[in-house]
């Protein structure tokens, strides 16, 4: 596996705490985009987040001064109606515990969101969520219907540090269920195995770029992909020294990334 920064073909990128921290836009965004098309280097947008769909991060990132298409957005709302219907076909009907665009994707995939008798309950993030709800997923996971995640990441980078994030309920409904959860997002596989087939290239010749160790680090080392660690999200320098899997490059921002790859070509 290549460990160059200047054989890189292609880039898994992550989003929150890479590009942007909640609503605030991080510096250099524009920049490091338009470097990559200079050098045709292909890119898919992975984001853990299953409140959000391509469309806003097409229109977040136009706004931003970056052109991208929905095809090089794959977020945890739309990779767990994809991996359904191409690993688990037998689950048509679902509980949610999560929210609109999660909602919106499955029923796109012609997945019918049910009140009961599911053959699946999917979790992620829900800041709506309120004991009824909690009640329901844990009676039908009792009842038999598998029990999903859409991503176990436990906080949520925001303008205001670190808040809850799926994980959070997801580890919530393990503990009312004595279930463990199969899990769509990273640092499993599946999320990783989707974008790299939208990517169409070798994991030799592809990175992971992303913020945390715990989920796009570790999940990508494990696989074998290069990875490039930003410190302007959650994990800091001094977690990945310790980390088992150490990052093959680290920088300060993707201002810092962007001007030590050119310095490879």
């Amino acid at each position: 596996m290549t460990k160059a920064l200047n054989q890189i073909r292609a880039l898994l990128i992550d989003m929150d705490g890479v590009l942007w921290v909640g609503q605030k836009d991080l510096p250099g965004v524009r920049e490091f985009f338009a470097f990559l098309r200079a050098r045709a280097i292909q890119f898919i947008l992975v984001s853990n987040n299953a409140t959000r769909r391509a469309a806003y991060t097409v229109e977040r990132l136009q706004n931003m001064g970056v052109t991208i298409a929905p095809e090089n957005v794959l977020t945890a709302a739309d990779a767990t109606p994809r991996w359904l219907t191409q690993k688990m076909p037998r689950v048509k009907r679902v509980f949610v515990v999560g929210e609109s665009a999660l909602q919106d994707a499955l029923h796109d995939a012609q997945i019918e969101c049910v009140e009961r008798d599911a053959d699946a309950v999917i979790v992620g993030l829900d800041r709506n969520l309120n004991y009824e709800k909690l009640k329901r997923a844990t009676l039908e996971i009792r009842r038999g219907a598998q029990f999903i995640a859409t991503n176990a990441d436990r906080t949520l980078p925001t303008e205001e540090g670190l808040t809850p994030g799926a994980g959070s309920l997801v580890a919530l409904i393990a503990a009312a269920t004595d279930a463990e959860p199969f899990i769509i997002g990273k640092p499993y596989r599946p999320m990783f195995d989707l974008a790299l087939e939208m990517a169409g290239a070798a994991m030799s010749e592809t990175a992971m770029l992303g913020d945390r160790l715990d989920t796009d680090i570790d999940g990508a080392a494990a696989i074998g992909l290069t990875t490039l660690m930003v410190l302007t999200g959650v994990s800091t320098r001094a977690e990945a020294e310790r980390n088992a899997y150490k990052p093959d490059f680290i920088f300060d921002n993707l201002i810092a990334l962007r001007a030590r790859w050119a310095e490879t070509y």
